[in-house]
């Protein structure tokens, strides 16, 4: 028995394709046997298994458990739920070695896919590689695992409410917010979390609907939260909150409808932190403000720049001991007082928990941000072939011109105006690029520089691609 999957499929922090067209059940009974065999390799004899609220993901469960047990491995089920709950089953139980998620994440309706973790870091990169170097060979070990189920969602519950412990009793209780799930996966979740908060909690779109009826559930794309913004505008809410498909990501808006970007939020968490754990390493990718970096800077902490991808940041924050890291894209992780992977539930807590210990609203914190004027991501098609090439292309011309710049992840240049970045992204062939400054000015010389370096590499920002 071997299985070859569709090259597409096996990304760089995760595998995702299109049910009945590059995946499907074969693919993820492929999965579990090539996981089970590494993981018993390491040592490990149990594996959690989770799933998001997709219609293709329970018939993906099914087989990648019979893959798993056919491999040998032991399989606690813990069924239908966020992201998150996930990590959780894994990091907090100890018997439990490594753990799956069936998640398309906000991609569209018709995708599925897998997140993993590997006795408690992030399995990704040359991982993913050598899942399908096994398939390819049919390298997998022969076994037959027992399957339990497990219910987690209460403990789980139970654990991000410890986030309230550090805020002095009855401050929260005049709190309003709004929550939208998006008919994703935290639905039932966030009902039971909301229920046991202190405050008046307002919630959109629990209803698990993996058809997503009413707004695509990506929190960064600012017209998917406009359910949201008038939800907080009606009910005059102190700030609101979002979430993509599987729950690792958040979005938020203040009580003034102003959207609260990935690394605006990281500002408001890291300042808080910062009151209490001086000198601490905060990590944010290369799309990250610079903003961020300063405030990082300010209130004494140590800013790192890395490379985008939640894997990636996840692994710097083991090395470094960071107990803070975010991502434009609304990963958010802490390791403070947590487990360090990327909850948008908790995280939702934990913006309750900030403002009320910095004595500030969600829109006072807002509000006193440095007013940037900066593009969206600016995502264009490049032929896989030439998306690194076209990257060092650039930054040797960048380094040999007299321009500051950071190559962390692609080419970041800091200037007079403020800096822009281009990167190539490790799961599309789509370069990314982006820009930020104090004026329209300064931002319009900004891309002026991205064009013209686009150009003498016989590129140019065409039609914007898609997620």
């Amino acid at each position: 028995m071997s299985h070859a999957f569709d090259p597409t499929v096996l990304r760089e922090y995760d595998i995702r394709g299109i049910i009945g067209e590059t995946l499907g059940p074969d693919d993820a009974r492929a999965i579990g046997r090539g996981f089970a065999t590494m993981l018993a390799e390491a040592g490990g004899s149990k594996v959690a298994v989770g799933y998001d609220g997709r219609v293709s993901s329970p018939l993906l469960e099914h087989a990648l458990i019979e893959g798993l047990t056919a491999s040998g491995m032991d399989v606690v089920r813990i069924g239908m739920g966020p992201t998150p709950m996930l990590y959780y089953a894994e990091a907090s139980a100890d018997d439990v070695d490594g753990g799956i998620q069936i998640t398309g994440s906000h991609n569209p309706a018709n995708y599925n896919g897998f997140k993993m973790v590997f006795q408690g870091r992030p399995f990704f990169g040359a991982d993913i590689q050598e899942l399908g170097r096994r398939g390819a060979e049919g390298e997998w070990a022969d076994g037959s695992g027992e399957v339990e189920s497990r219910d987690v969602i209460d403990a789980y519950i139970e654990r991000m409410i410890e986030a309230l412990n550090g805020v002095e009793p009855g401050v929260l209780d005049s709190l309003k917010v709004g929550w939208d799930a998006g008919n994703g996966a935290a639905g039932p979740a966030l009902e039971k979390l909301t229920a046991r908060l202190p405050g008046e909690h307002h919630l959109l779109f629990t209803e698990v609907d993996g058809n997503f009826p009413n707004h695509h559930p990506d929190p960064t794309v600012e017209e998917n939260l406009e359910d949201l913004r008038k939800l907080v505008a009606d009910k005059s809410l102190d700030f609101g909150v979002a979430f993509d498909g599987d729950g690792d990501r958040i979005g938020a808006i203040d009580g003034e409808g102003r959207v609260i970007w990935g690394d605006q939020l990281l500002m408001i968490y890291a300042e808080d932190l910062l009151a209490r754990t001086k000198g601490a390493t905060i990590i944010a990718d290369v799309k990250a403000s610079r903003a961020l970096f300063d405030h990082v800077a300010t209130h004494g902490g140590n800013p790192v720049m890395w490379k985008t991808g939640h894997s990636l940041i996840k692994s710097k924050m083991k090395e470094t001991g960071s107990p803070l890291a975010g991502e434009m894209s609304g990963h958010v992780f802490f390791a403070d007082e947590y487990y360090g992977y990327d909850d948008a539930l908790y995280a939702g807590v934990r913006l309750m928990t900030a403002a009320a210990r910095l004595g500030r609203s969600v829109t006072q914190l807002r509000g006193a941000m440095p007013p940037m004027v900066n593009t969206p991501e600016m995502r264009f098609q490049v032929d896989e072939s030439r998306k690194f090439a076209a990257i060092e292309e650039i930054a040797g011309r960048i380094a040999a011109s007299d321009a500051v710049a950071d190559t962390t992840d692609g080419v970041r240049v800091t200037t007079d105006d403020g800096w822009w970045l281009l990167r190539a992204s490790n799961t599309q062939d789509v370069l990314v690029a982006r820009a930020e400054s104090e004026s329209q000015e300064g931002l319009d010389r900004l891309v002026a520089q991205i064009d013209a370096q686009l150009e003498a590499s016989g590129l140019q920002r065409g039609p914007q691609a898609g997620h």
